[in-house]
């Protein structure tokens, strides 16, 4: 019998070079779509799949999000006092229960392996959710459900690991972590391996890795033993290639749309993208967009 996932590991100590000067002073994850910031969604998706404890791996500068997912006393009382009762369950609905958060530091930009590895403790002996905070999914028209809840029906059907995969063009699979498919069976397929962006024309498949994961805890151990790679540091790749050598990996094809807000032109699709599918702003966003677009 496989043990509930329950823990979610959220790395969220990049620096967001690729959107400076606008977050010199505002953590990327911070920055919104549409009324939510962006780790507020994906922290979203987490508790859709059933996600109770939500571990943050932090870096300087982001304080911020921890006041985020706590109390704000003054605007809490201030919205009751002016009767915008709406806007105040609103924000209590998006808060996380009592000791369902916890921080802990990545002192050093050593890769996202390293990141994961920092995370150790607070999850112990069990297996645990990765959500990559960059990456914002949407639910396609046939299912309700985002991407870590597919992970998590592949899980509990499969046990072992799962990998959330997407589909990109051959020409540009060296920009990504590449796996090799086995068994197939259409929504999930087995991994019979992995390479991080491997050079032009040498990719196993155009499946690539999406930002949404289910571990075994063994891969703490690795973490801890794994030398550096690409860009001299830790890869949750090389990791989970050793942990392949013992354990099984499925991959999950994501039904719905994955949006990178980590890049400019990601950032703005999802913005649009979550705007049209708010009702109180679709019709206009939708005719402002025409009148833009002349």
């Amino acid at each position: 019998m496989t043990k509930r996932i329950r823990k979610a590991v959220f790395p969220v100590a990049g620096l967001g070079t690729r959107f400076l000067p606008a977050t010199k002073s505002i953590p990327k994850e911070m920055l919104t779509v549409v009324d939510r910031p962006v780790l507020q969604h994906v922290v979203d998706e987490a508790r859709e799949a059933g996600i109770e404890h939500f571990v943050f791996v932090t870096g300087r500068g982001k304080a911020v999000i921890e006041d985020h997912f706590d109390m704000s006393y003054e605007l809490e009382d201030t919205l009751l006092k002016r009767g915008k009762k709406k806007e105040y369950d609103a924000l209590m609905a998006d808060l996380p229960a009592a000791g369902a958060t916890s921080f802990t530091r990545q002192q050093a930009p050593l890769g996202l392996g390293h990141a994961v590895w920092c995370a150790r403790d607070i999850i112990g002996d069990e297996p645990f959710a990765v959500l990559l905070p960059d990456m914002v999914t949407m639910a396609s028209g046939k299912l309700r459900s985002r991407c870590l809840a597919q992970c998590v029906e592949a899980y509990n059907q499969y046990g072992g690991n799962v990998i959330a995969v997407e589909q990109v063009a051959p020409e540009e699979t060296h920009q990504y972590g590449v796996v090799s498919i086995g068994k197939d069976e259409g929504h999930t397929f087995e991994i019979t391996g992995m390479v991080e962006k491997p050079a032009k024309g040498t990719a196993p498949s155009t499946s690539i890795i999406s930002g949404r994961y289910i571990l075994g805890p063994e891969i703490f151990g690795i973490l801890e033993k794994v030398e550096k790679g690409a860009g001299g540091e830790i890869q949750l790749t090389d990791g989970m290639k050793e942990l392949a050598k013992a354990q099984a990996f499925h991959g999950v094809r994501f039904d719905g749309k994955t949006y990178d807000t980590g890049s400019k032109l990601g950032f703005l699709m999802a913005n649009a993208a979550y705007a049209l599918a708010n009702p109180d702003l679709a019709e206009t966003f939708r005719a402002e967009m025409k009148t833009l677009l002349g």
